[in-house]
């Protein structure tokens, strides 16, 4: 945090770390791929070759933002490095935003940057499973029902002789087989060993290049054995993700996002060991200057709207930096 508060302590050099992480090797420009240019007086680079101009944020998650950069690294830290997250009530207490809008719209877009299309698939032994995420209301009380739940595939790998590795979860429309073989597919290399239950819409992943096992859970307990056990990864990824909704997030999540909540639990999880929470913060970072902008409209598009007790305004409608030059030491001058 030290180190934190020592390097960003200004926009211009929050700006500079995202050049660095932009363009590690110096600026090229993306639309005519030329390799040379330098900065210019309003903070903007400039193309040797087709004379354009351009900034570090353009093209980015930080595209046309009116939030500071330094408050949008603090964001970042807040958001990275504790262990559970932040929820965006929390994020717009702590920075002091006067809209819960700003905070909402800030974690989406982080959200947004986790999951890369070209992400490296589970191999092995991998538990793969679904189940329902959502919640309660009269006459839905769980198991397959329908309404506010929503169903999720679940798989995680199981590394012998124990341990899991790394996860993955997505919500489905429904358990057919169509739906199934194609999350196997998407997240799971061909030739891994495939454990599930019985359920029959499993059948045929050996046909796809897959090793199947199958374990049933009457069988279980007509041998008077607990089901739990048969898939126990994956039934402790999903009940930890069920505990992290209800904690961070207070069970506050609407269904049209439920995938950006659970791909951010899944880079938690899959960096769970990590030892510097640092490393979280950059690799955030990382991957934000290298997604194209979210826009707010198509964040907001299919949410319910939410009555939140606002922060008094201040004097302007976005947040101001927090920059802060070095100060005077107050309590000396008493």
């Amino acid at each position: 945090m030290g180190e934190f508060l020592a390097w960003f302590s200004t926009d211009e050099a929050c700006r500079d770390y995202l050049a660095w992480l932009r363009w590690p090797s110096g600026f090229t420009y993306d639309r005519c791929g030329h390799e040379d240019g330098w900065r210019i007086a309003d903070g903007r680079w400039k193309c040797s070759s087709c004379s354009h101009r351009t900034s570090v944020t353009a093209g980015t998650i930080f595209d046309r933002t009116r939030t500071p950069l330094t408050v949008w690294f603090q964001a970042v830290w807040a958001f990275a490095t504790p262990k559970d997250g932040v929820s965006a009530l929390g994020l717009q207490r702590t920075l002091e935003f006067g809209s819960y809008q700003t905070a909402w719209a800030i974690l989406h877009r982080l959200r947004s940057v986790l999951t890369r299309p070209d992400r490296e698939l589970l191999h092995g032994i991998v538990e793969v499973d679904e189940t329902y995420i959502g919640g309660e209301e009269p006459g839905l009380s769980g198991g397959r029902a329908r309404g506010k739940k929503a169903l999720v595939a679940v798989a995680v790998e199981e590394h012998e002789p124990r341990g899991y590795g790394r996860c993955r979860m997505e919500t489905i429309e429904d358990a057919s087989r169509a739906t199934l073989h194609r999350f196997i597919r998407e997240n799971i290399a061909p030739g891994s060993r495939v454990i599930t239950d019985g359920w029959g819409s499993y059948r045929g992943l050996d046909l796809i290049g897959y090793i199947h096992e199958p374990r049933n859970q009457n069988a279980a307990r007509a041998r008077g054995e607990d089901v739990g056990t048969l898939l126990p990864g994956v039934h402790r990824v999903a009940s930890l993700a069920k505990r992290w909704l209800l904690s961070t997030h207070q069970g506050a999540v609407d269904r049209a996002h439920l995938d950006e909540y659970l791909g951010e639990f899944c880079f938690r999880f899959n960096r769970r060991t990590s030892n510097s929470r640092g490393l979280l913060f950059y690799r955030v970072l990382e991957l934000a200057v290298g997604h194209s902008p979210v826009r707010y409209k198509d964040l907001a598009r299919g949410t319910r709207s939410r009555s939140v007790s606002p922060i008094p305004p201040r004097t302007t409608g976005h947040p101001p930096s927090i920059e802060r030059a070095t100060g005077e030491w107050p309590w000396r001058s008493r």
